[in-house]
């Protein structure tokens, strides 16, 4: 038998030998090779009916944000009970922003452009400050800076009248100074931040049309 015959059976066997090992490997399923479609489908359904379960159970979106169980907990699971679409931390987001546009327009004398979001002695207490500066001929310069802590302080709610109120904690930090006419610092630094607190109180008819809430009461 020549070399190049024998060379070319040598050649076959260690290609057949080959093709057996690649064969096993790929069909142990080793190493990092994905499972085939249908076996993780049960895996998604076993997941989410885990997740159905926490659902049943606890509602991070409140007890995120009060202890569980509390007085306030209960209201606002109520208060999503009178209308699903109501989320806790969208209600909170939506406070952040609602704080800002009221506080400097309040600083700007410019209540009209926020007159829908104020209940109306609020609103009353309000232009009462903003008319007392304008005849002493004083001006507010004031930059908001930022929210630097929200904390949700309490909620009630009635069923009866489906009347929701939630009062939130603001720290805020803005830039404020009042200048008398002759342009003269009378109070405040234009230049320095300083750090304010509120506690604020919306009120809202939960199902209502209206989705806006209003403020009802403020303190410091």
């Amino acid at each position: 038998m020549s070399n190049a015959v024998i060379q070319l059976i040598v050649l076959a066997a260690i290609a057949i030998f080959l093709i057996l090992r690649l064969k096993n490997v790929l069909g142990s399923r080793e190493g990092f090779e994905q499972p085939d479609a249908p076996e993780i489908e049960p895996a998604r359904r076993s997941a989410r009916r885990g997740f159905e379960v926490i659902e049943g159970g606890q509602d991070r979106d409140i007890t995120d944000h009060v202890a569980e169980g509390s007085a306030a907990a209960v209201a606002l699971a109520a208060m999503k009970r009178a209308e699903p679409s109501f989320g806790v931390t969208d209600f909170l987001q939506g406070a952040r922003g609602a704080y800002e546009m009221i506080l400097m327009a309040f600083e700007r004398g410019d209540l009209a452009s926020v007159r829908a979001f104020l209940a109306p002695e609020v609103y009353a207490a309000f232009d009462e400050v903003v008319q007392t500066r304008t005849q002493q001929g004083l001006t507010v310069q004031a930059e908001f800076i930022g929210v630097r802590e929200l904390t949700l302080d309490g909620a009630e709610y009635d069923a009866k009248s489906r009347e929701a109120e939630i009062s939130v904690r603001f720290l805020g930090e803005l830039i404020s100074s009042v200048r008398d006419s002759a342009g003269q610092v009378v109070e405040g630094d234009p230049k320095t931040p300083r750090k304010q607190r509120d506690t604020w109180t919306f009120a809202r008819k939960m199902g209502a049309k209206d989705p806006n809430w209003q403020l009802v009461a403020t303190s410091a």
